[in-house]
């Protein structure tokens, strides 16, 4: 409370100091016409009201959710995920439209996540709160308070930029009891990150793109998708992972999924 209120003051006084400065400063950088209004408290409280919660300190999981909106809870996966819509997918939306593609078949497009009217404005909304700026601080949050072990990034939809897979690293770092595993066919941002930089708790799998394809090279870890032999048993087990990891399981270097 005591830094929260250092900050308010500081903010407060410099907005006093901006009042008696900015007229004459605008004034003669505008060749001595009037100014425009200056903004007055209560926008400036707008404006930094995110780093004053940030110096809150812990933050509550209703302010989490407001922030993050819900997390995703796929049937077959031993915890939660943040899905994503399918159809912002970089390099996903354009593989949809190419037969013969892991993606040309998407279950994302399709199913469940089309069925039910309350999934895609969800997934929608979950794109649009990655831009808030206490999004890492608010996922790291609901992560912890669900108590569970291990957590897949994007049941639907993908990384959206290298900005965005930076910040998946840092709710990582936030959440060191629970392993984290992304799958990703967004091989142009992984290729701006060296692989010593990501979280040892967080596993990538880049995906191949053709079905029966090769497992990418470039990438340490990889999944595929075929139409016999496949190494994941969830359509053995009534499509549920069970107790198998391998997906967060850094000593297996390809999972093979069956074609959906």
């Amino acid at each position: 409370m005591t830094i929260y209120l250092t900050v308010f003051f500081s903010l407060r006084c410099c907005w006093r100091r901006s009042l008696q400065a900015a007229p004459f400063l605008l004034k003669k950088k505008m060749g001595g016409t009037r100014p425009q209004a200056l903004p007055g408290p209560a926008t400036i409280w707008q404006m930094f009201k995110p780093l004053l919660i940030k110096y809150q300190g812990p933050m509550k999981i209703k302010e989490a959710k407001v922030i993050t909106h819900s997390l995703s809870k796929p049937n077959k996966m031993p915890g939660f995920s943040y899905g994503l819509p399918a159809w912002e997918c970089k390099t996903g939306s354009k593989l949809a439209k190419i037969p013969g593609t892991v993606c040309s078949s998407c279950y994302a497009m399709k199913g469940s996540y089309t069925m039910y009217k309350g999934v895609k404005p969800a997934q929608y909304k979950r794109l649009d709160a990655i831009k808030h700026p206490l999004w890492v601080k608010a996922m790291a949050t609901q992560i912890n308070s669900k108590k569970v072990k291990y957590f897949r990034w994007h049941d639907a939809g993908d990384i959206q930029s290298v900005k965005h897979l930076l910040k998946i690293f840092k709710v990582c770092k936030l959440s060191p009891d629970v392993k984290h595993w992304i799958p990703t066919k967004e091989s142009q941002f992984l290729k701006h990150i060296p692989v010593d930089r990501v979280p040892k708790n967080l596993i990538i799998r880049i995906s191949g793109t053709k079905i029966d394809g090769p497992a990418p090279q470039f990438w340490p870890w990889s999944s595929t998708v075929v139409t016999k032999s496949a190494s994941c048993p969830a359509p053995k087990q009534s499509g549920k992972c069970l107790d198998c990891r391998a997906c967060w399981d850094h000593k297996v270097k390809n999972v093979s999924y069956g074609k959906h």
